[in-house]
């Protein structure tokens, strides 16, 4: 990839639903790949014809500041503003046109449900209605008044969910949803105890988000002293010890789906050299071509919650330190960088998005 690949991006679209990185909280990686492809000299080629891929520089999170109007419970601004976008790519270049979009590709990571908790409140949708619409969210409304965008170009989202078809596998792409506090100081904090020094067995504390945590929560919180399960963290448990030193001294950190199936939790987890429990059906795991994932995590169906613990306790404790160990090794995979260092998580996105690419070519020839 480092001596083959080159990437157009392109210069149209205005500032700032255009070329304007978020680069703080917890869909903040589609900001930091933004910035760091725009400023980059290896891969980017102010030639489009020398490309093999060519990226949509929009940002969601401007969108959504932007475009969506309060309460209104509507993405077609949004829809018009993508399909509008395309279409003035595709009838000023003949890149998309060429290839139906199949070689473009587009970055977000976002959370919609938020902005239509009023609405679902008032007509008593369930879980699984949310989660439905989470999905349709998601998938179509930055595409679903362009069919090619929608169809063909490279989707690199957060939300990887197979379950409706709309994030397909082999193409589209698991983006890993970080959370930057401090654009500053990218590496705050991270770091954790060793094995032999984390003296809770398995840890979680968090909102009551989407279908899984309340299921949970009411399985194991206050129920086994090895299972430290909360909802918020409680004010007495955080003055003696914080969330992110609860991390730190974890053996497991449970990373239960919220309203998506992604969480910021699984990234943070490896960032605190805690081996992440993840427990969200039909997620495509971040990276899946290259890292195995068994070998550093534990994956739990959701009808396992009730055996979570019997499941933690299988891991011998050979098994368990070589899983740690394994965190330790690959957390260079899932960080920022002020500026890209090779096998980062800017490598580690692109790499997906060309090995993608490639293997949609290969399936076709």
């Amino acid at each position: 990839m480092e001596k083959i690949l080159k990437v157009y991006v392109y210069k149209e679209g205005e500032k700032p639903l255009c070329h304007t990185p978020e680069l703080t909280g917890i869909y903040a990686s589609e900001g930091w790949f933004m910035k760091q492809l725009e400023e980059n000299k290896q891969f980017v080629v102010h030639d489009p014809d020398k490309a093999h891929l060519f990226y949509l520089p929009y940002s969601s999170r401007q969108l959504r500041t932007h475009l969506y109007v309060p309460d209104s419970h509507s993405m077609q601004p949004l829809s018009i503003f993508l399909r509008d976008y395309v279409n003035l790519i595709a009838a000023k270049f003949p890149f998309w046109n060429r290839t139906k979009g199949s070689d473009h590709f587009l970055v977000a990571c976002h959370d919609w449900v938020p902005r239509f908790l009023p609405l679902i409140r008032r007509r008593g949708i369930t879980f699984p209605m949310i989660f439905r619409l989470l999905l349709l969210l998601q998938g179509t409304y930055t595409t679903k008044l362009h069919e090619e965008l929608r169809r063909n170009a490279i989707k690199v989202v957060c939300n990887a969910d197979v379950s409706e078809g709309i994030f397909l596998r082999g193409k589209d792409v698991a983006l890993p949803e970080t959370y930057v506090k401090t654009p500053k100081d990218l590496h705050k904090d991270v770091g954790g105890r060793p094995a032999s020094r984390r003296n809770i067995f398995a840890f979680f504390a968090g909102q009551m988000h989407g279908r899984v945590r309340p299921v949970l929560v009411q399985q194991w919180k206050g129920k086994d002293s090895d299972m430290k399960i909360y909802e918020k963290l409680p004010a007495a448990v955080a003055r003696r010890m914080s969330y992110v030193e609860h991390m730190k001294s974890s053996r497991f950190c449970i990373c239960p789906m919220g309203y998506e199936v992604n969480s910021p939790r699984i990234v943070e987890a490896i960032h605190y050299e805690c081996v992440p429990v993840i427990i969200a059906d039909n997620f495509v795991l971040p990276f899946e071509e290259l890292l195995d994932w068994t070998a550093f995590s534990v994956v739990v169906p959701e009808k396992d919650i009730p055996n979570l613990k019997k499941i933690l306790k299988g891991i011998s404790e050979r098994r368990y330190k070589r899983m740690q160990s394994n965190v330790k090794k690959l957390q260079r995979h899932f960080l920022w960088n002020s500026k890209p260092v090779k096998y980062d998580l800017f490598h580690m996105i692109l790499h997906s998005v060309w090995f993608n690419r490639l293997n949609q070519m290969n399936t076709k020839a």
